[in-house]
């Protein structure tokens, strides 16, 4: 079938919009304690087992007409329901069946759609016996979740796969590679223009105004064989330059855009040069752990001469020294020129942040520079390095185990990690040291 349509119904705060939200990974519905914030119906999409799913958040169903939005809420609820291919009716574990959830089910059952019952709020074990007083809605064996803190959530989607017949099993799942690749910076420095360039074709909208791109705008395409996500977008200001909410959930959503990518592209503008606010998007990316590559954008309006790539890039490494290990990219959007490098050099760095340095290696390493310039002695202790692993990928995190690990300076520890850097490939990722006691 085509992407199916998963109806969520229910009275009010029993937790829809929650759920909605966990499954798209994303606050897309406004969540409050207070009854009836949802009143229309909300699309979003996601994904389960490569399978692509559409969700349908309702407002609170309540029967009778309490006020003058229940009736608008309840032929919401009811549209959702004739167009969904499958009905989640979701009630709150944490109290005992009520008239609204017998009506509802009573509703959905005569709509001869494909349905589920979902009972929320179940956030440990002890709220699972509640599941036994929800049988007499005549809706099957229950699903309970707890859509706040994701308990269980799988095993509904799970569900909700079977029941509309997209089990997938090993032979029909390919687990393929996907570059997610998020291009950021501040506002108009040319985003927009750069996913239109890679796309070659006009993806999103490009124009001399700052702020044009308001949200995380997802392109695809497949270069060489491989799956590449593209994440336009919004510019990134000052907090304090911040006027308007649109602005702000614009930042969040960049924000996300950044947490959730395996490499980002951080461009500036050739024109204005290396700002503070652009040093402040790159301690960003690093911060969050991810892949990083420079990009000079609009290069092709600077003068140039046989040397003015290499003073450009001595400027900005001297401004900001941690750039000295990662790749810095000269490029136009508009002219296309070296475009061919964003990706090239994005693949590269995506292929190492997979890379596992060997254990032996890198305590052969540390053994010879423990010998060659062992770290200097602290409160008459003398410090010793004994055993070193790499522990985490993306970013690379390096276990080093020492006898007095809170004795090692900062200069010491920049100093480890510009020797791991030198011995093993890793231009484009962060490192970070995890010192413990052996």
């Amino acid at each position: 079938m085509s992407t199916p349509l998963i109806a969520i119904v229910g009275r009010p705060n029993v937790g829809k919009s929650t759920f909605f939200n966990r499954v798209l990974s994303q606050r897309q519905a406004i969540v409050d304690a207070t009854e009836g914030i949802t009143r229309d119906r909300i699309y979003g999409e996601s994904e389960w087992c490569g399978h692509r799913l559409r969700f349908i958040d309702t407002g609170g169903f309540i029967p009778e007409d309490t006020d003058i939005f229940n009736a608008a809420v309840r032929e919401q609820a009811q549209m959702a329901i004739a167009e969904a291919d499958l009905i989640l009716l979701m009630v709150d574990g944490r109290d005992d069946a009520t008239s609204s959830d017998t009506t509802l089910a009573q509703f959905v059952r005569e709509s001869d759609q494909p349905h589920l019952l979902v009972i929320n709020k179940c956030d440990t074990m002890k709220h699972d016996i509640q599941g036994q007083s929800f049988y007499h809605l005549g809706m099957g064996d229950p699903f309970l979740i707890s859509a706040l803190n994701g308990r269980m959530t799988g095993d509904l989607l799970d569900g909700i796969l079977n029941t509309l017949g997209l089990g997938v099993s090993k032979q029909e799942f390919v687990d393929f590679d996907c570059l997610r690749l998020a291009i950021v910076g501040m506002p108009n420095v040319g985003k927009s223009s750069l996913t239109n360039a890679l796309l070659q074709r006009e993806q999103t909208i490009v124009t001399p105004i700052a702020g044009t791109t308001r949200d995380a705008i997802d392109s695809y395409l497949k270069w060489h064989g491989n799956e590449i996500t593209l994440v336009d977008t919004a510019g990134l200001r000052k907090l304090s330059k911040i006027k308007d909410k649109i602005e702000y959930y614009s930042t969040v959503r960049t924000q996300n855009a950044i947490s959730g990518c395996n490499v980002a592209l951080v461009l500036i503008d050739a024109e204005k040069g290396f700002g503070k606010q652009d040093k402040s998007i790159v301690d960003l990316v690093i911060s969050k752990g991810k892949a990083l590559i420079f990009i000079v954008n609009k290069w092709d309006k600077i003068e140039k001469s046989t040397s003015t790539v290499k003073d450009f890039t001595d400027e900005i490494r001297f401004q900001f020294r941690e750039l000295d290990h990662y790749p810095v990219l000269f490029i136009s959007s508009t002219t296309r020129q070296r475009i061919n490098k964003v990706l090239e050099t994005s693949w590269a760095v995506y292929e190492r942040t997979k890379n596992t340095i060997p254990t032996n290696k890198l305590n052969t390493l540390m053994e010879k520079v423990m010998r060659d310039t062992p770290p200097p002695a602290e409160r008459g202790k003398v410090i010793k390095v004994n055993y070193s692993v790499q522990v985490h990928k993306q970013p690379v995190v390096i276990a080093l185990f020492a006898n007095y690990p809170k004795l090692i300076k900062v200069p010491y520890r920049r100093f480890l990690m510009n020797q791991i850097r030198s011995s093993f490939d890793l231009e484009g990722i962060p490192i970070r040291l995890s010192l413990r006691k052996k």
